[in-house]
């Protein structure tokens, strides 16, 4: 016999002991009319199947509590078919209470966990549990004694549901926390000890509350006093914990029934019977349930506590190791929050602090001098506004050291301007060579090899310009993305009137057929005006590049609201925008005619979709309706103020 199943089957022995006692001990509290005062079996057969819900000896459990339930009722005074028809209720009960119990509270021990009742949550769950299990075997047990003996027990089934409700509240709460405590001693973890003052005031406590209840149940007939009893229960909820708060329910029951049964105490005096059984289980059951609901509670308000006081410990700690510094400016302009990076920025002035979370700012730089230190600093700084329910505000401040960024920044844009520069004097020589040696070409005689040479030299001075185009692209974007924003307020108007103008006069030198422009009303925009410059030149210079030969370039330039910007439209009638390639265009290096006898160095709307982004817009790409494209970007109106919308400077 394998060592698992020999001690699943010890303790098979043990819970069935235990279940037989309980039903004789319920059979043994009998009053007038055989109507039965308590039943603990009910409670200790949901332990017992808690318990052993996976054990190996399980049916073995099903078969010994049917038997010892229908064997018990048959031999204190029921026939072998209303004992067998009790068995079978017993089975119903247990296993209804087991599928419940595992369905609504899997954490807990019994159900599939190893936790105890945590909160007054679980103790409701318990109460719901067992009065639906009782209410399920209720039903069988109705049926089956009118099956068996032509009768329905009305009034014996209700005394059944009081008395079996009360049982798995009482003695199943018990059980449950019991066996969570061995599971977890099982694992290792034990409860703290308990201190000599505290085991005074439990001691004292439990005394007081047993010595009152005996007090009342075998002097006093008046059936309120009982009742008030509860005050009692309520003191012990408080100030006990979980564990002794289940002894308390168990020996305040126990005395409860004795006395009731003796014919002692306010209960003894209801003269109906049933009654009398029903206002008993009803005093246990808000005695347990006052107890425990109190218990529970101020245990479930302990565990929130900490949690909540090792989740503010875990914050600080992280708003302490931040490398940024955070701090919080309360209605009051008391510096409430500011974490050891602050200091480190700024020092420790906290008029500074308030000063700079009087406003919303987002994305401002400022300028830091520090005593003892020879260079500036430069913090990028976010102030934003937590308003309150009585109409004040406090405002959390970011601060973040972006020194080293500015000046790396600064010197990749001087880096390209130097190898821009370096770059192009090369091809100028390049150029003036080729120029030349064309030029000493157009003297010589006609020869076949002379009309191969001025072929070359013409291709190198295409190649050339190609260079140049490419370096200048480069160039621009590293301008525009490394580069300050300044925002100014900008005329649009009359910076499209302007480009127009010059892309007019530089189609009519070039031979080419002069493009028609229409602007219509542009509202002026804050911008910085050599970027707004420089993406509506090269908006507009695409809108006449990319045209079919032959075909007069034909531009649009509108502006409308756009949920508060500034929404800029540019309609060509060129080629358009091959097939899936609307967002692709805006890639670097993405040439969506790279066949055709268009020529670009694939930076164009790269560059224009980094100044819009800048400027915190957007910019897309659509196929116009009557033919050509619509470019349409948005930027920030002359009223908004500087600084509303974050820049992009990733």
């Amino acid at each position: 016999m394998k060592a698992g199943y020999r001690s699943s089957l010890v303790r098979t022995v043990c819970f069935a002991l235990a279940y037989a006692a309980a039903c004789y001990a319920g059979r043994r509290l009998v009053l007038v009319g055989n109507h039965n005062l308590a039943w603990p079996a009910a409670g200790v057969a949901v332990v017992w199947f808690c318990a052993h819900r996976r054990a190996p000896t399980r049916h073995l459990d099903m078969a010994l509590l049917t038997l010892i339930l229908g064997v018990t009722n048959w031999r204190t005074g029921t026939s072998a078919a209303v004992g067998a028809v009790a068995g079978l209720v017993g089975l119903v009960q247990a296993l209804v209470f087991l599928r419940l119990w595992r369905r609504r509270s899997p954490h807990l021990w019994g159900a599939g966990g190893t936790e105890p009742l945590r909160s007054p949550r679980d103790l409701w769950d318990l109460l719901r549990t067992g009065f639906t299990a009782t209410i399920a075997a209720s039903v069988v047990s109705l049926v089956g004694r009118g099956l068996v003996t032509g009768s329905f027990p009305v009034t014996v089934t209700a005394m059944s549901v009081a008395r079996h409700t009360a049982s798995i509240l009482i003695i199943g709460s018990a059980g449950i926390c019991a066996g969570a405590a061995l599971s977890r001693r099982a694992a290792g973890r034990r409860r703290a000890p308990v201190a000599p003052r505290r085991i005074a005031e439990i001691a004292g406590i439990g005394t007081l509350s047993i010595a009152l209840h005996v007090a009342v149940f075998a002097y006093e007939p008046q059936f309120p006093v009982s009742f008030a009893l509860l005050g009692i229960s309520v003191l012990v909820g408080v100030r006990l914990a979980t564990p002794w708060v289940l002894l308390h329910n168990l020996v305040i029951s126990v005395v409860a029934l004795r006395y009731t049964l003796l014919g002692y105490g306010p209960f003894a005096h209801v003269g109906d019977v049933p009654l009398r059984a029903v206002v008993v289980q009803l005093f246990v059951t808000l005695v347990a349930l006052v107890g425990l609901a109190l218990a529970l509670g101020r245990e479930e308000r302990n565990m929130l506590l900490n949690a909540l006081a090792q989740e503010k410990d875990l914050l600080t700690a992280i708003i302490d190791a931040m490398p940024d510094g955070l701090a919080v400016i309360g209605p009051d302009d008391r510096v409430t929050v500011r974490n050891p990076a602050v200091a480190g920025m700024l020092g420790a002035d906290p008029a500074r602090l308030r000063a700079l979370a009087e406003q919303d700012t987002a994305g401002a730089d400022i300028v830091v001098n520090r005593p003892g230190e020879p260079e500036s600093r430069i913090v990028h700084v976010t102030a934003t506004a937590l308003p309150h329910p009585d109409g004040t505000h406090s405002a959390v401040v970011l601060f973040h050291d972006v020194t080293a960024e500015r000046r790396h920044r600064d010197e990749l844009t001087s880096f390209a301007g130097v190898v821009a520069h370096d770059l192009l004097n090369p091809l100028t020589s390049v150029d003036g060579w080729t120029s030349a040696a064309m030029e000493s070409l157009e003297d010589a005689p006609d020869h076949p090899s002379v009309g191969e040479a001025y072929t070359d030299l013409t291709r190198v001075t295409r190649s050339s310009a190609r260079m140049r185009g490419l370096i200048d692209g480069l160039l621009a974007y590293a301008t525009t993305r490394e580069a300050t924003v300044t925002p100014a307020p900008v005329d649009l108007a009359e910076v499209a009137a302007d480009i127009a103008l010059a892309r007019t006069d530089a189609a009519v030198a070039a031979g080419d057929p002069a493009p028609r422009f229409t602007i219509g009303a542009l509202p002026p925009v804050r911008a910085d005006q050599v970027l707004v410059r420089q993406l509506l030149d090269n908006l507009i210079g695409n809108a006449v590049k990319y045209t079919a030969p032959g075909v007069i370039p034909v531009v649009r330039i509108t502006a409308e609201d756009d949920d508060g910007m500034v929404a800029v439209r540019i309609v060509d009638n060129g080629i358009g925008i091959p097939p899936g390639q609307h967002e692709a265009i805006f890639g670097n290096f993405h040439r969506a005619h790279a066949g055709g006898d268009y020529h670009g160095t694939g930076l164009g709307l790269t560059i224009c979709k980094r100044i819009v982004e800048r400027h915190g817009g957007t910019i897309t790409a659509v196929d116009d309706p009557g033919g050509g494209s619509c470019f349409t970007f948005t930027l920030p109106p002359l009223s908004l103020a500087a600084g509303a919308r974050p820049q992009v400077d990733a």
